[in-house]
């Protein structure tokens, strides 16, 4: 086993040290990381209103856009986020920035104390670690992106005021289920009595419903409770408290913008029509359309399954007429032959990347996914394929990187990002 760092030690030694002492990277189970979290005092935030957010899909621009607006307001607002795309201090944000390497360095030896001869995995240091930080910092709202499911995700440990679900559609299968039902069920446990479930999946499994019904949580539903509507050009939103006309359309996807206005109703903060409009207007998320150069256009989307998939083939429909080429490359536990099919109609180039580690799937493994006349060629490594894209695409093309958070991260770092 490697030698426990100690506070004198770097951020990357205590990252490589969680990761060898504990290999596997999901673990479903609550019950390590809460007596851990007890051990800390971290097993509540009683000084913040606490939002966690769950979802297939969606689940990093509704942090976004609900931080974005709350700051906006004059609240200080702590978001514990995974995975990041190119800093690990990216999962801890504080008032707008990221936790320092000390901070997260002296959370991870205190948690190395407390846990004893308790097992945690990498996910689950980030989550303690963030849960630290909050407590000290007393932020007015904590925002908690959910890792994995909901249910058994480590981040529901905390019982939140405000639960919500963006999202319920198919992914990772081999933990959550193999049907909407079942993925809803695990979504739908974070979920807390006498507490707001917001909910911004339209087509919603049953299972949902009889969870939110067992816990006797109060459902506020996009179209039940809310709706929203655009005409292209502005959009609206209609819930119980608030009616809001004439917004201008979001950076990010508008289903989640709704959903966090919903949100905001079943807050008890003084938050203004305008500072709504505004914060959704400006929110922002690295890797979500995020377009990084012109003449080629080359734009990042960590869109990872078909629900993800279907989303950038409609934001891609802006470019038409254009030749689009795609660098891509996957996880094999992800759905790749149905986020291939959904790509497929709208890319002429496919340059497809090999993922490392256990997870990683092979360019070869992509490429079987593909129809046999498609225009591909496959790469060991990120640095070849972007090198290649970029001596074939012309100024008037574009392209597109997706697939994987390695994938965006990795072609970003190697185009400068930061």
């Amino acid at each position: 086993m490697e030698k426990r760092p100690g506070r004198d030690s770097t951020l990357q030694q205590w990252l490589d040290y969680q990761l060898s002492i504990h290999p596997t990277e999901i673990e479903m189970g609550l019950g390590r990381v809460t007596a851990v979290a007890r051990r800390l005092g971290v097993d509540s935030l009683p000084d913040s209103l606490v939002i966690t957010v769950a979802g297939t899909n969606g689940k990093g621009s509704t942090c976004a856009m609900l931080e974005s607006v709350l700051a906006g307001a004059g609240y200080s607002v702590g978001v514990y986020s995974s995975p990041h795309m190119l800093k690990y201090n990216e999962r801890v944000r504080i008032g707008g920035k990221d936790a320092a390497d000390a901070e997260l360095i002296a959370a991870f030896d205190a948690i190395e104390t407390a846990r004893g001869e308790i097992s945690l995995t990498f996910f689950e240091y980030a989550t303690l670690a963030g849960l630290m930080l909050f407590a000290a910092a007393k932020p007015d709202v904590v925002i908690l992106e959910v890792g994995l499911g909901g249910r058994l995700d480590a981040t529901n440990l905390i019982n939140a005021d405000v639960a919500v679900i963006t999202a319920v559609d198919l992914d990772h299968q081999a933990f959550l289920g193999n049907t909407r039902e079942a993925v809803g069920r695990e979504k739908a446990g974070i979920f807390r009595e006498n507490k707001a479930a917001v909910v911004g999946e339209a087509d919603l499994p049953h299972t949902v419903l009889e969870v939110a019904a067992e816990k006797g949580a109060r459902l506020y539903r996009v179209g039940q409770e809310f709706s929203y509507g655009d005409d292209g050009k502005l959009w609206h939103f209609q819930g119980q408290l608030r009616s809001l006309k004439n917004l201008p359309l979001p950076q990010l996807p508008l289903p989640n913008a709704a959903t966090v206005i919903a949100v905001l109703e079943q807050l008890p903060l003084n938050i203004s029509d305008e500072q709504i409009a505004r914060g959704i207007a400006a929110a922002r998320l690295t890797g979500r359309m995020e377009q990084i150069a012109s003449a080629p256009d080359i734009i990042l989307d960590v869109a990872h399954n078909p629900h993800a998939a279907r989303f950038l083939v409609k934001q891609l429909a802006a470019y038409d007429g254009k030749r689009i080429r795609a660098v891509c490359g996957m996880l094999k536990d992800k759905d790749i032959a149905g986020v291939m099919q959904i790509m497929t109609p709208v890319i002429s180039d496919w340059y497809l990347v090999s993922l490392g580690g256990e997870r990683g799937a092979s360019a070869d493994t992509l490429r079987d996914c593909l129809p046999a006349n498609a225009n591909v060629r496959c790469f060991a490594g990120m640095d070849e394929a972007r090198d290649a894209v970029l001596a074939d695409a012309g100024k008037d093309e574009v392209v597109i990187v997706f697939g994987s958070f390695y994938t965006v991260s990795g072609f970003k770092s190697l185009m400068g990002g930061n």
